[in-house]
């Protein structure tokens, strides 16, 4: 037995990590089909949490039934928070929800959360935030007189581009926001929400910023929306504020034709 064991301790120094048999099987040989395994009738049971409720499917259908069941801005947060589907809820810090007057007749669409949006759980923070602020203050107007979302509530990782696929399995829960808020006019900051919520619309490289129609769910009509350059772009070019302000110039007009909206 001591031979054995000094035999096996020398083969393991030289490196061997597997035994082989004296007679080399046949792989080849064809391999006898096993009794398939009897079944028990088991009946069917609703799973637990974000896909519970009778919600199964794909991410994307679970995110459409999820999203359509909200009945208040609460629900919807929480529709959100308990979605497994888009893997950027397990890789993001925080929740980053829509925030300010739910009563207000505009909404504010950013792009997705950055650093700080992602640390603190509150969306246009940092420099971009204060560039907002600062805008707003030009017009006459303050975030808490407005509704404000970031396009999606979860950052990316590394603030690298949303994909395709992460921003259609947000939408659902976005396009209710709209349905539960009821705005009158919709503010886009970024290409990326733009393209997003105005899909059939062309892209404006050049020209003065105007309104366009967009269609949303749960809307019985158009709404007017404004695109207007992104709030990052702009701290990194500022020429771009002339362009946003020309837009800004438009809110205010719009705002001011009705005197009794907050």
């Amino acid at each position: 037995m001591d031979d054995a064991l000094a035999l096996l301790s020398l083969q393991l120094e030289w490196g061997a990590d597997e035994s082989i048999g004296v007679d080399p099987i046949n792989r080849l040989r064809p391999v006898e089909a096993s009794p398939a395994p009897r079944r028990l009738a088991v009946s069917p049971q609703p799973l637990s949490g974000a896909q519970g409720s009778g919600t199964q499917g794909t991410p994307g259908e679970r995110a459409l039934a999820l999203a359509g069941r909200a009945a208040t801005l609460d629900d919807l947060r929480a529709a959100l928070a308990g979605f497994d589907g888009c893997s950027l809820r397990d890789t993001a810090s925080n929740l980053v929800f829509a925030e300010g007057d739910p009563d207000s007749a505009t909404l504010i669409i950013g792009e997705p959360p950055g650093r700080e949006e992602d640390r603190g759980g509150h969306g246009f923070a940092g420099p971009e935030g204060q560039l907002l602020d600062q805008m707003l203050a030009s017009i006459g107007l303050g975030r808490g007189e407005l509704m404000l979302t970031p396009l999606l509530p979860w950052r990316p990782p590394g603030g690298r581009p949303a994909s395709p696929g992460e921003i259609a399995l947000c939408l659902p829960f976005l396009h209710r926001l709209v349905g539960l808020v009821k705005p009158r006019r919709i503010v886009l900051f970024g290409a990326t929400a733009a393209r997003a919520m105005l899909p059939q619309s062309p892209a404006r490289r050049r020209g003065p910023r105007n309104w366009v129609e967009g269609a949303f769910p749960g809307m019985p009509a158009a709404l007017p929306v404004l695109a207007l350059p992104g709030l990052a772009d702009m701290l990194k070019n500022p020429p771009l504020r002339r362009d946003a302000w020309a837009g800004l110039r438009l809110l205010r007009r719009a705002i001011d034709q009705l005197p009794t909206e907050t």
